[in-house]
């Protein structure tokens, strides 16, 4: 069993229910929000003055212009009016150009945050916490939410607050250039109001079931495409793409349901303001035949009404943006609760346990281990007792789902045990910290996964100093240094999971893993996609690194039973047995029949 296929069946799965659904906008999530912005307040509070500034000016043009206009019928001089509206062209585009730039440097820095905060949580969390997910919903929270992100904790919060302030201001101005003009239009803002208030929350709510199935899209589409192959030996291709598909159309069917909320509220919007501009302009123009308003109140009041609709617009479409900035704001502090295995210094190359163990004392060991991949799952092991020696080669067999695996994730303390204890050099686990644990061992596990990068990125990944005579060294020993020099950029020749083959990959990771010297060197199936000849090679490798420090191998392939010094046969989670390749045939059954099964797969001759 491996780490990942016990964390998926064993432990219990977080509900997949968007965060969108737990309510409206609350204080509480206004909290989570605004967690975001909290660094950044005073740069905020800058942003927010700045746009009230260039609101202010925005606001003063209308009243500036009735004053060219008096002017004008006063024959009075037009310079100081004109003047007056350059200083607020001016003048505002600067400071409106301040604001935006500055609004959006923040937005930047939250989401860079944010993306840098996931992306170390993620890599430090523990293996069984990270699995529990699937990659692609992991993705999608550094990725799209942190998109929403953007624009919810800085530029809804002081556009909101500043459109607010303009509508209010605007209707203000209208009012002390004629009330009744101000009382027509307050009733078309009324029924605009009451009309986004129905249909907003409709709007955001769509929006999100929307994002929540783009969400589903993209990690069903990263799952099939990592087993593509799969699906063409399948002839799956069409009830593949039917499945993924399905979630695309429910995005759509939710986006066209949100668009359609949408235009409906902008229209009426629209078409509301219109009609009160017209019934300005017919109230207006008796009210000036009337003498109660000269026209260039009626001109400055027209003005003020022709620009109604963008404050409007603002609160209307700030709200939708928070509303989803929140939800995304939720989802990214749900990764805070992953577990993490805790920010450690980095181990020295060799800590004082190291250097005063006794050499009779096992560089590992387990006493009475027990491990489970949740707290209401059956353990993977139970019981285990096991000693691995400073120097030889231990080899571990048994069926699938023996735990062999999971042996290995409680060495590399990628799953705590609950209960028995291991002990490194003597010393338990709980001395001594992940970093310290994972410096004196090596890991080859059996998928063998391409790290991203060029080939010296992958061997360098955990002996960033090695040079490259180290490098051509391994590659030597592993049988790929011709395969490398043939390339054209070499060590620098960049690698994905189609560049290399699968046995390609095996003693790329091998060559990795000899690269650091490790007193212990666990081997997961290291050698099941190699040629004879290539396996061969490996093989004395193994024996090198046996003669000065330990390797631990989980072995399917006969030719490493045999090689090993001590085999211990693992069944149902417990050590059935443990001893040399002869002792081990004349006295168990399970590994006499593990033989059999070996030598057929490993004897051509004998099939």
């Amino acid at each position: 069993m491996s780490v990942s296929e016990g964390a998926v069946s064993q432990a219990p799965q977080k509900s997949q229910e968007p965060a969108d659904s737990r309510g409206p906008v609350s204080l509480p999530r206004l909290r989570i929000l605004w967690s975001f912005a909290r660094p950044h307040g005073r740069s905020l509070a800058l942003a927010l003055l700045l746009a009230l500034v260039t609101s202010a000016m925005g606001l003063a043009t209308p009243m500036v212009t009735k004053g060219v206009l008096d002017a004008l019928g006063g024959s009075a001089s037009l310079r100081e009016p004109m003047l007056a509206l350059l200083f607020l062209l001016v003048v505002g585009s600067a400071v409106g150009y301040w604001q935006w730039t500055l609004v959006g440097t923040l937005g930047e820095r939250v989401v860079l945050r944010a993306r840098e905060t996931m992306v170390r949580r993620f890599l430090r969390a523990t293996v069984p916490a990270v699995t529990r997910r699937t990659p692609g919903e992991l993705v999608t929270r550094v990725t799209s939410d942190t998109v929403l992100l953007h624009q919810a904790a800085t530029g809804a919060p002081v556009e909101l607050v500043n459109a607010a302030v303009m509508l209010l201001g605007t209707l203000v101005l209208m009012g002390v250039l004629d009330l009744v003009l101000l009382g027509t239009v307050v009733g078309a803002v009324a029924v605009v109001g009451v009309l986004f208030a129905v249909l907003m929350p409709g709007i955001a709510t769509a929006q999100r079931q929307a994002q929540d199935h783009l969400g589903r899209l993209g990690g069903n589409l990263e799952g099939a495409l990592r087993a593509l192959r799969t699906v063409k030996a399948g002839r799956a291709e069409d009830r593949t793409a039917e499945r993924i598909a399905a979630d695309a159309r429910a995005s759509a069917e939710h986006g066209i349901r949100a668009v359609r909320r949408e235009a409906l509220a902008w229209t009426a919007a629209g078409s509301g303001i219109e009609l009160a501009i017209i019934m300005v302009l017919g109230v207006g123009a008796w009210r000036v035949s009337e003498g109660a308003l000269e026209v260039s109140g009626l001109i400055a009041f027209l003005l003020y009404a022709f620009g109604l609709m963008e404050p409007i617009s603002e609160l209307g479409r700030n709200v939708t943006a928070l509303q989803s900035g929140i939800a995304a704001a939720e989802r990214i502090r749900e990764t805070e609760d992953l577990r993490t295995e805790g920010a450690e210094a980095p181990a020295p190359r060799q800590s004082p346990a190291r250097a005063n163990a006794r050499p009779d004392t096992p560089v590992l060991e387990l006493r009475g281990v027990t491990a489970a991949y949740g707290p209401d799952a059956a353990p993977a092991v139970r019981g285990v007792d096991l000693a691995i020696p400073r120097r030889g080669h231990t080899a571990v067999v048994g069926p699938s789902g023996a735990g062999k695996t999971t042996l290995f994730s409680l060495v590399l303390r990628f799953l705590e045990p609950t209960g028995g204890e291991l002990l490194l050099d003597g010393r338990p686990y709980r001395d001594h910290t992940h970093d310290e644990i994972r410096s004196r061992l090596a890991y080859v596990e059996q998928d063998t996964p391409i790290v991203p990068g060029t080939i010296r990125d992958n061997l360098l990944l955990s002996h960033p100093d090695a040079t490259d005579a180290e490098l051509r060294r391994v590659l030597t020993d592993v049988r790929l240094l011709e395969k490398v020099d043939a390339l054209e950029e070499g060590l620098g020749t960049p690698l994905s999971g189609t560049a290399v083959s699968g046995g390609e990959r095996q003693r790329i990771a091998l060559a990795r893993a000899l690269l650091r010297a490790p007193d212990v060197l666990l081997l997961d199936e290291a050698t099941a996609q190699l040629d004879g000849l290539t396996e061969a090679a490996v093989q004395r490798c193994v024996r090198a690194r046996a003669r000065t420090g330990a390797v631990v191998t989980i072995a399917h392939r006969l030719s490493t039973v045999i090689d090993a010094d001590t085999i211990v046969v693992l069944d149902g989670g417990r050590v059935r047995a443990q001893g040399s390749h002869d002792e081990l045939l004349a006295t168990d059954a399970l590994y006499r029949e593990l033989v059999e099964a070996l030598r057929i797969s490993a004897d051509p001759q004998a099939v």
